[in-house]
């Protein structure tokens, strides 16, 4: 049976299938009309990652012939195609949304579109056809993603910046394809600012043994998370390629490893391999070493007022103030970016003064604004933020702050909110990244222990600990100290797969290795050597000689102490065995204190024995 389109302005509404619908036609110089079939409307799901749901729907608009041939054409022909491809994409695409607007369980969908078609789907002189389709069909702009890809005539940036403004305006987002494929890409993505942009497939699929591709995809999550942009990875057809895409924190993926393809007649099914539900045995990337801090406002708490524009009178202002008594400030803004602030107390002072209100009431405020107000983005670093209260302007204490996101406006914030924030943000930092060597903290370390739980990945967490380091940092001061925890780090670090394995600093002397390479021990004897050595570089010339020093114990009386060396202790963790990290590092803490009697310096706990077996 054949199901019917529902009508949309330009499209027929006859119950035949939507790919034999004819999309348009061009005329040959010297040759019959020849029709653009339309695609047949398919679907295949982008999904979340982080539980397994179906995030979006994606449909492609360029399965028109006449692209594939394209390149093939010639001058004429290839003219009179640039100049009708856009409107074979608007068909398309109101075929996609009248198919997708069917579909059960419909969340949001994913078009990809050129930048021509983009641009003419927004323009004014077009009567906004896209938002018409939507509307036809009662579809919510909220629900919609556009794509920008494939290639296409340059486009100069105010006309598409202006595209965008118009679809960001109606409540839908943008996405950018095939990011990383080079300069202009990146070009792209720092002038349109997307929502969301795709890792290709050539980046992702066999990401997991391929060094080179793990290198670049980090890079491109690391400028995602300075733009405060999520990021969908392509291509994800094996469990090990989706090992990685988890432990680099991107939340979107499609791939065969996560859902089939599905065309108009039936939805995509959940994904194959969700978090809590991968195939035992498989590595678990660790997360880069160095914290990635979260923007500082990324929860903040913005006030919500009302924005002014260049016409709102010095009466209006007033009103304002006077049933809002909580507001500080009001904004004024103009095309939904802020231009100035109106502090509450610098302006009802002026308003109260003699004949104020007969001259100045119903002229303009901006008069009695700060034209050059502190204004926060969003997503801004806790150093931008840092910046701000130490900066020479510190009007913002009185008058507060403007908070933007995507340079659009999106509240007001207190000098005194904004104190409290980086405040908490500093010590928030400090317990997921050690000041002193800059490796992840508590937090990080349980949270990835965490993660090779959930996955079923067998693993050995190690406990390393340094042994007489009091007495050495007593008896040759901090700085010394200091130099040996880092030479401590540097040690560690050398000695693991930054791949396979993850380091972390709990503070003091004590770090944790948590290793996926099989030849664990061999590392772990190689960085006991190589430190006993090293350490020593750091006594004096007698002390060196004498093999120790002479320091204070922890009773206050002088002893002498042999030269500071490192133990290790070992839990070999299998699948299955334990549920929380704070077990594992019971286990851990267990097996150094082993370490520290064994000749090796290192002593092994079998997870779920409590047997604990000091190396020789």
């Amino acid at each position: 049976m054949t199901q019917r389109v529902p009508a949309l302005p330009g499209l027929p509404s006859e119950g035949r299938p939507a790919r034999r619908q004819p999309a348009s036609a061009h005329r040959e110089p010297d040759g019959p009309a020849r029709p653009h079939p339309l695609p047949h409307a398919f679907f295949r799901s982008v999904v979340d990652l982080r539980d397994g749901s179906v995030f979006a729907q994606e449909a492609s608009v360029h399965d028109v012939a006449v692209l594939a041939t394209r390149q093939t054409m010639s001058p004429l022909d290839a003219e009179a195609t640039e100049q009708t491809l856009p409107h074979v994409e608007r068909r398309s695409t109101e075929i996609v949304l009248a198919r997708w607007a069917e579909l059960p369980d419909a969340r949001r969908i994913l078009v990809n579109m050129s930048a021509d078609a983009f641009v003419d789907a927004m323009r004014k002189d077009s009567q906004g056809w896209l938002m018409q389709a939507l509307a036809a069909l009662d579809i919510a702009a909220d629900r919609l993603l556009i794509e920008i890809t494939g290639p296409g005539r340059p486009w100069d940036g105010a006309v598409l910046n202006d595209a965008v403004k118009v679809l960001r305006a109606a409540g839908g987002r943008l996405s950018l394809g095939d990011e990383g494929a080079g300069h202009a890409s990146f070009r792209s993505w720092c002038e349109l600012e997307p929502d969301y942009v795709r890792i290709g497939r050539q980046w992702i699929t066999d990401v997991a043994i391929d060094p080179r591709k793990r290198t670049i995809v980090r890079g491109i999550c690391e400028v995602a998370a300075e733009f405060g942009t999520q990021l969908i990875a392509e291509g994800i057809d094996a469990n090990a390629d989706l090992q990685v895409v988890l432990s680099l924190g991107i939340p979107y993926g499609q791939g065969k490893h996560v859902a089939r393809k599905a065309d108009s007649r039936n939805i995509a099914s959940p994904p194959a391999g969700r978090a809590r539900d991968l195939e035992a045995g498989a590595d678990l990337v660790p997360v880069d070493s160095g914290w990635r801090r979260p923007a500082a406002l990324q929860n903040f708490a913005v006030i919500q007022a009302p924005a002014l524009t260049w016409r709102t009178t010095n009466d209006e202002v007033a009103a304002m103030f006077q049933g809002r008594p909580q507001l500080h400030a009001l904004a004024v803004v103009e095309d939904a970016r802020p231009v100035a602030l109106i502090p509450r107390q610098q302006f009802m002072d002026q308003y109260a003064r003699l004949y104020f209100r007969e001259v100045h009431g119903r002229k303009a405020c901006l008069d009695s604004a700060n034209p050059a107000p502190c204004v926060i983005e969003r997503d801004a670093s806790i150093e931008a933020l840092a910046s701000v209260l130490t900066s020479s302007d510190q009007r913002y204490l009185s008058e507060g702050f403007i908070v933007t996101e995507k340079g659009r406006y999106a509240g007001l914030g207190t000098g005194d909110q904004l104190v409290r924030v980086v405040t908490e943000t500093r010590l928030e930092a400090a317990r997921h990244a050690n000041p002193l060597t800059f490796l992840p903290g508590n937090i990080p370390v349980s949270l990835h222990i965490d993660r090779l739980l959930a996955g079923g990945v067998a693993f050995v967490a190690c406990h390393a600990d340094l042994d007489n380091f009091k007495p050495f940092n007593d008896r040759y001061g901090f700085a010394r100290g200091d130099e040996m925890i880092r030479l401590t780090a540097r040690l560690i670090l050398s000695h693991c797969d930054s791949h396979r394995d993850f380091v972390g600093h709990l503070g003091g002397d004590d770090f944790v290795i948590v290793f996926q390479s099989v030849d664990w021990q061999v590392r772990c004897e190689a960085i006991i050597q190589i430190f006993q050595k090293e350490a020593c570089a750091l006594l004096d010339e007698d002390a060196r000689i004498a093999g120790g020093f002479d320091a204070e114990d922890r009773h206050g009386v002088r002893r002498f102490f042999p030269c500071t060396t490192i133990s290790m202790g070992a839990v070999v963790a299998a699948p299955g065995v334990y549920q929380r990290a704070e077990e594992v590092a019971m286990d851990a803490a267990t097996a150094k204190h082993d370490a520290k009697l064994s000749p090796s310096g290192i002593a092994v706990c079998f997870a779920g024995t409590g047997d604990v077996a000091r190396v020789r």
